[in-house]
């Protein structure tokens, strides 16, 4: 049965290396399982892998998609899914990686099967949203769903807005359409984990910003700040900047602030990363045992 090897871990473990050196040995491609990689226009701020990068190893779902383009995990899963059996035909093995939790098990458990919101439903709540606040937001959710509203983190504006999404346009609760069934999938699958010691992540997450800086992710963020308002922009990194570039922030304390809640994103990964016991974990130094590891679970 062909396999797809799935390397995972925090953001700035290690993991483009790792992965380049494992398709390189088994002579394939990689699939990125980065959310904001799937976007043109942010190379730098979400650390895609480079021209050089994707020339040693071909590359899918890296930039890819417009910035103002809508994407889900849903999607990501449908498209992947798509991909993996012509691929198959001439690979035995395929790497997949990345560090979005919910994109990695949409390939590797499958996601319940969550309706696409329309346009017409999400602008409605964005505007409510934006009119009326979140805490408005969550009673409204308390009421249309409770079991849904019991278990969601409420100080999450995405979680809530997408949860009311769904009960709006179906009329049924969000909660309704997660059986949590894992699917059968027609490949096997080997989980690699990549983690360092929290001082050693955590100076790597602080130096990769100054490298980044270094590289341009300034200007980077300067040319899309247009497209602000757009999901593939909600993330840690570019709100911190954009702040800047609307003069509400100095440099040095935007740059703080993103070290900090890089910091905190690397741990809530490693939280989510860790309850899954089929996850075989290793130092990103390990790379012949990582190597050996894998050429043993044929």
């Amino acid at each position: 049965m062909p396999r797809l090897i799935v390397i995972i871990g925090p953001t700035a473990v290690g993991k483009t290396q790792i992965s380049l050196n494992i398709a390189e040995m088994f002579r394939c491609p990689i699939i990125n399982a980065d959310s904001r990689q799937i976007y043109r226009d942010i190379p730098i701020g979400t650390a895609a892998p480079t021209a050089e990068e994707q020339k040693r190893v071909t590359h899918f779902f890296v930039g890819k998609l417009p910035l103002d383009e809508y994407y889900s995990a849903a999607q990501y899963e449908a498209d992947v899914m798509k991909l993996l059996p012509r691929l198959f035909q001439t690979h035995d093995n395929l790497v997949l990686t990345g560090g979005s939790m919910l994109y990695i098990d949409a390939v590797c458990k499958g996601l319940d099967d969550v309706p696409t919101v329309d346009q017409e439903t999400r602008l409605l709540l964005k505007q409510k949203l934006q009119e009326e606040g979140l805490e408005k937001l969550v009673q409204e959710l308390r009421l249309l769903d409770p079991a849904y509203y019991d278990a969601c983190d409420k100080n999450n504006p995405k979680r809530v807005v997408h949860a009311l999404e769904i009960c709006y346009m179906t009329g049924k609760p969000f909660s309704s359409f997660h059986r949590n069934e894992r699917k059968k999938r027609p490949f096997d699958i080997v989980k690699v984990g990549l983690q360092r010691q929290r001082e050693d992540l955590f100076n790597r997450i602080n130096g990769r910003v100054d490298v980044m800086m270094q590289q341009g992710w300034l200007d980077e963020a300067r040319k899309v700040i247009q497209y602000r308002h757009c999901n593939a922009l909600n993330t840690v990194g570019y709100k911190e900047l954009f702040k800047y570039l609307d003069n509400e922030w100095e440099i040095n304390f935007a740059l703080e602030k993103i070290r900090r809640n890089t910091r905190v994103y690397a741990k809530k990964q490693m939280t989510w990363f860790k309850r899954d016991p089929e996850v075989r974990w290793f130092h990103p130094d390990e790379e012949q045992q990582i190597l050996n590891f894998l050429d043993n679970a044929k």
